[in-house]
């Protein structure tokens, strides 16, 4: 006994000098070594396991992302330091985080309005709806309603976006708000005019907004036919720098509490252009697809709305299902291998029930094409993204998703297997039987499910809530919920 006793007051003894010891090696790690343990966080913070019923999150793992369907029964989470290397705590949910070492700081009071945020969108999953003059969520369309309305009533009471005014126009601080790259010029015109989530307080904000647009550095940087990429990679890098030297925050966090927006298909390329950028960042992009590191537990699935006159208005609504009488719709050019083989299966089929054309002919309307189906076909082009997916909800028709490694916009609160209908490629052949074995019952209660969810992809100017710019942001506070930015003081 006298002998453990003595080793024990040896170790308690000795424990001060660990600590120190520990806290220099840390201090003197190279940027590699940094970098090396930062690229575990998502690993430590979120694990996305992929199922029939989407995304969600494994029980061993803090509330998030990938969907809001499935939430962990602890009631702890794990705490990441974006700023220092990889560490791991836990913190109650239903505790305040108060540092015991120093004062606390802005940042401190920022993060632990985020744990609270959680502990409420939490317990939203077995309490009561909450009330809510606009609108209610409710129904299969959404993993999980309760926890979604929670979640977005948070962000509105809390979040704040700070936007970067450094960069000059055309390339910064503007973009295309017509034809098939709106949003990028729809969403940066919307955050720099909100008075509700923007900040001019750097310290005060959960987010930093990049205001680039890549729609623009293509535009204006990018040599036309000169496949040289460098001089976009060159504008990008040289921004990161700037606001890395004259802000703390890029630094801070190694660009994890930062994000950019791009509907362009070179946006993920774009990101390549600084590591920190696409491996730490929110990319906010309508090219969502896994097999070229698009992320669903860090980055955001952006719906692609071609808005041809800048507006929806007269794009808007549709007939019952009883009304429509084409069983399967789509009008479009070669563009990929997967409408090569749509077109070659389908195209001047004698089968009136699928219409597949490449061009429809002379006084016929797409739009209303679109009214007079019950299906939409939305195959990818070169790209997964496709406008044809939000063309079909504004107008009433379920859409049929056709594409390999494609996320689906919002598909962290979004069920897309209750209103649309995912066919892969190799069954393309197979079209007509898939669709024909969905019930009239089956595809009533789909197309009415389209309806009820138009609502979170419409764009409106000004924004209106649930409307797409307002979804945009809800992705992005639910990403930020799942770190924390740790000062270095």
């Amino acid at each position: 006994m006298r002998t453990s006793s003595s080793s024990m007051k040896l170790f308690l003894s000795l424990l001060p000098l660990i600590l120190v010891a520990v806290v220099v090696i840390v201090s003197v790690m190279s940027p590699e070594e940094r970098e090396k343990i930062v690229d575990l966080r998502s690993e430590a913070v979120v694990e996305v396991v992929g199922g029939d019923n989407g995304f969600h999150i494994s029980s061993s793992t803090p509330f998030l992302v990938d969907s809001i369907q499935t939430l962990p029964q602890s009631n702890e989470t794990e705490v990441v330091n974006i700023s220092k290397p990889w560490v791991k705590s836990t913190v109650p949910l239903n505790e305040t985080y108060v540092p015991h070492s120093r004062k606390l700081s802005i940042l401190d009071r920022t993060e632990a309005g985020l744990l609270q945020a959680r502990a409420a969108i939490k317990d939203a999953i077995n309490g009561n709806q909450t009330q809510d003059p606009d609108y209610v969520p409710i129904g299969p369309m959404y993993w999980n309603a309760k926890a979604f309305h929670r979640s977005y009533l948070e962000m509105e009471k809390l979040f704040k976006v700070f936007v970067y005014e450094e960069g000059e126009i055309p390339v910064f601080h503007n973009g295309p708000c017509k034809s098939i790259y709106s949003m990028e010029g729809n969403f940066i015109h919307a955050i720099e005019i909100n008075d509700q989530f923007r900040t001019r307080d750097p310290e005060k904000a959960h987010v930093f907004f990049l205001p680039f647009s890549v729609v623009m550095l293509v535009r204006f940087v990018y040599l036309r036919d000169s496949r040289d990429f460098s001089p976009i990679r060159e504008t990008v890098t040289d921004y990161i720098n700037v606001i890395s030297e004259k802000y703390p925050y890029w630094n801070r966090s190694l660009g994890a509490d930062h994000f950019m927006l791009a509907c362009h298909d070179w946006g993920p390329e774009t990101s390549f252009s600084v590591p920190y950028l696409h491996e730490n960042s929110i990319r906010v992009l309508c090219n969502a697809n896994t097999s070229e590191k698009f992320n669903p537990a860090k980055d955001v699935s952006l719906p692609e709305i071609n808005l041809q006159t800048g507006s929806i208005n007269g794009f808007l609504g549709g007939p019952s299902a009883s009304k429509r009488s084409v069983l399967a719709f789509f009008a479009g050019g070669l563009h990929g291998y997967i409408r090569s083989i749509l077109l070659e299966h389908w195209e001047n089929n004698k089968d009136q029930d699928i219409m597949v054309q490449k061009y429809l002919p002379k006084g016929v309307s797409y739009y209303e094409m679109l009214r007079k189906s019950k299906f939409c076909l939305c195959p990818s082009g070169y790209e997964v993204a496709s406008p044809r997916i939000v063309e079909a909800i504004y107008t009433g028709c379920v859409p049929v998703l056709i594409s390999d490694h494609y996320v689906p916009p919002f598909s962290d609160v979004l069920n897309w297997k209750s209103f649309s209908v995912e066919v892969s490629v190799e069954d393309i052949p197979k079209l007509k039987d898939i669709l024909m074995r969905i019930t009239p019952t089956q595809y009533i209660r789909m197309q009415r499910r389209v309806g009820q969810i138009r609502r979170h992809f419409e764009v409106h100017s000004p924004p209106k809530r649930f409307d797409v710019f307002h979804m945009i942001l809800h992705s992005v506070w639910l990403r930020r919920l799942n770190f924390r930015v740790h000062d270095d003081q």
